[in-house]
């Protein structure tokens, strides 16, 4: 059985789904199953989670057989296959649907209560169950979301029958499924832990979601001497800090590395800004790039951008850096009145910000891949020279971007812990 339950099923496919962060996304769990591995989905993408409610109309005296769905706005699937093998009559179905439609608006009604819809229109509508047998409910799903404007429609499950996720192909954009068994009987086969999901459990997920999502996701500009730098800042409610982002030579705010990074402290409470240090005509100049005392004077400039603003003004700073990026970092936490108070660098180059390293009072995180040998001799080099509080992280296996499996989740746990321990204590 590959899957211990819904949740460690909806944390694999989210990994799958990684390429997908920095889109206007919003995803969508398939009542009730579905929810609890659409969350793990959700979360993991930073994105907004509804529901999409559809149900599947069964064939008498075979629950678990579809003879169809029906979706919110009057969505009516029919698998004509199962219809007809199974000679379920055209009085038979209609009294189906008709059934299903009033358990449909009850359901709706109670799993999100006085909340209005999210609408898929104009974003990826990301399409998430529990898993695929007929395929009838998925169908009704990529219908709806459809009929609703989404940009780009995208069913994602942990496992389906081969023939069925063939088959939904003709209906969504881009079908993801983890595993396609030869041989399928039922979803739950394919789950370790696989209960009945309760009306209540999917109310308080969705209100679990809402509660995490951030209370500001918007583009900034942040004026500097002579250019206005490109930015994202994400403040969840009531952040205990704020963290800016510094990163390497040929990366950008958009680095995939850093923006799941920044997920996973806007799910701790923190904030994140992340940013270019450099405009688009600047990042031509070579010379410019590894330029890191123009990099960490810009980096001091954005701190003090922050004081200016209400909502960032009274938050403790930290910074996390990236290859040249941690060397801009450790300059700017070197420099009197930044406010910075703490620094994490993941595969850093202290080196070259060496003859500040003994100012640099705030804690200081270095973060290392464990194949990435010249780099990790710098930093153990740079620990020892540290003015401050410092520990060195060694992620076994992992080489210099952090690309091997569950390696860059290692680097975000130990940036979310090392902030936590010292932002809301500064």
């Amino acid at each position: 059985m590959p899957f211990t339950d819904r949740a460690e099923a909806g944390r694999r496919l989210a990994e799958r789904l990684e390429s997908l962060r920095g889109e206007e996304v919003v995803v969508f769990g398939l009542p009730r199953g579905g929810v609890p591995v659409a969350y793990e989905v959700a979360r993991a993408l930073a994105a907004p989670l509804d529901l999409i409610v559809v149900r599947k109309l069964p064939v008498p005296g075979q629950p678990e057989l579809a003879a169809g769905a029906i979706g919110e706005g009057d969505v009516l699937v029919v698998n004509e296959d199962v219809v007809r093998h199974t000679r379920v009559s055209r009085a038979e179905f209609a009294a189906a649907e008709r059934a299903g439609r009033a358990e449909l608006q009850r359901r709706a009604e109670r799993w999100r209560p006085g909340r209005a819809r999210v609408s898929p229109a104009g974003r990826v509508a990301v399409l998430v169950d529990d898993g695929v047998a007929t395929g009838a409910t998925a169908r009704a799903a990529c219908q709806v979301a459809r009929a609703e404007g989404a940009k780009r429609v995208i069913l994602a499950v942990p496992v389906g029958a081969h023939d069925s996720i063939g088959s939904l192909a003709r209906d969504a954009d881009e079908v993801v499924c983890l595993e396609t068994p030869a041989w399928f009987r039922s979803v739950g086969q394919w789950y370790r832990r696989f209960g009945q999901v309760s009306d209540e459990e999917v109310a308080d997920l969705l209100r679990l979601a809402a509660r995490e999502a951030p209370s500001l996701d918007e583009d900034v500009e942040v004026p500097v001497r002579g250019a206005r730098l490109a930015g994202r800042l994400t403040l969840p409610g009531d952040p205990a800090g704020l963290v800016v982002f510094a990163h390497g030579s040929g990366s950008s705010r958009h680095s995939p590395r850093n923006v799941r990074v920044a997920a996973t402290l806007n799910r701790a409470g923190l904030g994140t800004l992340l940013l270019d240090l450099l405009t688009p005509a600047e990042e031509t100049d070579r010379a410019r790039v590894f330029d890191v005392a123009l990099l960490g004077e810009r980096l001091v400039e954005v701190t003090r951008w922050l004081k200016t603003r209400p909502d960032t003004a009274a938050l403790p700073v930290g910074c996390f850096g990236a290859s040249t990026g941690a060397a801009a970092a450790l300059l700017a936490a070197a420099e009197a009145g930044t406010g910075i108070r703490a620094v994490v660098s993941r595969g850093g180059r202290p080196d070259l910000a060496a003859h500040v390293l003994g100012a640099v009072g705030c804690p200081t995180l270095l973060i290392v891949g464990g194949r990435d040998g010249a780099v990790l001799r710098l930093n153990q080099q740079a620990q020892e020279a540290l003015g401050g509080p410092s520990e060195l992280a060694v992620v076994p296996g992992a080489t210099h971007l952090f690309a091997e499996p569950g390696a860059l989740g290692q680097v975000a746990e130990l940036a979310r812990a090392w902030f936590l321990r010292h932002l809301p204590a500064a």
